[in-house]
């Protein structure tokens, strides 16, 4: 049975369409990118004979058979590990707002559901939704209702638009707002519900969410310590 990951590339962003190509050949055909900058000083840059560029931020859904795949090409075909190139890396996913996501978000990588997150005794959870853009206080409301706090909005675009018709039964556009929202675990999945209610496939903002497991977390000790 295969474990899935979100898999983060931070690449130059003239260099976005060599990954992209190789990540399809992998059979990822649904990817998120945002724009990033560098942030490494001219120091370090002058010694490895680079120049600040703006990065493109990758993110995508992978199985660990897709991933080792992938990072064989990265490896063998970009050549990732000489300095400058890039980096790659994954983290568990432990949930996904329900069947139709999980297929388009995994599609052609044979990976066949299993329990949630092998990270069992996480305190806090990553929730992740991606929507159209301009629903993001929608998405707020919702998960704010829930007893969520605060979250980041990142505008994205994504890839794989075309064939969600096929797996969501939706057309979506490729303009998109991720929202990330850190959330107590034992909240999540009442969270995640009320925003898939409000403002999921259905609705106007044609949201997805999924979360991936926290091993630490700085910034929530106020709400801790009004516990106790």
């Amino acid at each position: 049975m295969n474990e899935l990951y979100l898999m983060f590339t931070i690449v130059d962003r003239n260099k976005t369409k060599r990954f992209l190509s190789l990540y399809e050949s992998c059979g990822v055909n649904v990817t998120f990118g945002m724009v990033g900058e560098g942030t490494a000083n001219s120091e370090l840059l002058d010694a490895f004979g680079l120049e600040r560029t703006e990065k493109a931020v990758l993110t995508a859904a992978v199985t660990d058979v897709t991933w080792k795949e992938i990072r064989r090409g990265l490896e063998r075909r970009l050549q990732i590990d000489v300095p400058g190139t890039g980096i790659a890396f994954t983290v568990p996913m432990s949930s996904i707002g329900g069947k139709p996501v999980l297929n388009y978000l995994t599609e052609s990588q044979n990976y066949e559901k299993g329990e949630e997150s092998a990270l069992k005794d996480t305190k806090y959870e990553l929730l992740v939704v991606v929507a159209k853009q301009g629903y993001s206080n929608l998405i707020m409301d919702a998960a704010r209702e829930q007893g969520a706090g605060g979250g980041t909005v990142v505008h994205a675009k994504g890839t794989g638009a075309e064939r969600a018709e096929q797996f969501l039964g939706v057309s979506l556009v490729r303009e998109k707002e991720m929202v990330f929202i850190v959330v107590r675990s034992e909240e999540k999945n009442r969270i995640m519900k009320a925003v898939m209610e409000q403002a999921g496939l259905r609705s106007k903002a044609q949201a997805i969410a999924f979360s991936l497991p926290v091993n630490a977390v700085a910034g929530m000790r106020l709400q801790e310590d009004g516990e106790e």
